[in-house]
């Protein structure tokens, strides 16, 4: 029987571990301390370290898609403001934690999509679930006629995206949140401007 919140923990541990040190830095041991769980528990609840990275990658991804949705399905505000919203929350974890960490998924992407199939295949479709919200709150701007008719929101929500993660990486390496900042202000001044 799979008690999930031993299971749970361990992918929590183990998400905030690899997070800052990466996947092949990581060791199972270094989680289940962290965790508080016996050395067997881990072959319990998962395969192997890649069966266990790809249920990571899930649980970074559950953790985006819950925070956009949530923004998408408010109706309070315009939906150019909720999308800014989302990003400026991401802004401020961020700065909070000194423009250190970077995106998870992007993290993972640079270290692990040359060398592991698996990763690479559920990295390209976590991707994509990260820019469905994005287009829909994209979607709802036009319909709203914030935004041209024209405008391909399947493309501008893969070049948002495409450009967050650009911005992370530079992030990491100024270590500080300049490049966030003007990707928040070339995308919502500039590019989609009402």
């Amino acid at each position: 029987m799979i008690h999930k919140n031993t299971r749970l923990a361990i992918i929590e541990q183990g998400a905030r571990i690899m997070h800052k040190k990466g996947f092949n830095n990581t060791g199972i041991k270094e989680i289940l301390d962290a965790a508080n769980v016996p050395k067997g528990s881990f072959y319990h609840y998962f395969k192997n370290k890649e069966d266990f990275g790809l249920n990571i990658l899930d649980h970074y991804a559950r953790f985006f898609v819950t925070k956009a949705e949530t923004l998408m399905n408010e109706t309070g505000e315009p939906p150019l403001k909720r999308l800014k919203k989302l990003f400026d929350e991401f802004l401020d974890f961020f700065e909070h934690n000194d423009c250190e960490l970077g995106c998870p998924i992007g993290n993972l992407s640079q270290e692990m999509a040359d060398l592991n199939p698996s990763f690479r295949i559920k990295l390209d479709k976590i991707f994509q679930m990260m820019r469905h919200p994005v287009k829909k709150m994209l979607d709802q701007t036009v319909q709203r006629g914030e935004l041209s008719d024209f405008l391909d929101t399947h493309e501008t929500a893969e070049f948002i995206i495409n450009s967050w993660e650009g911005a992370l990486l530079k992030m990491k390496v100024q270590k500080r949140s300049d490049a966030l900042r003007l990707f928040e202000k070339m995308i919502f001044e500039n590019f989609l401007k009402q």
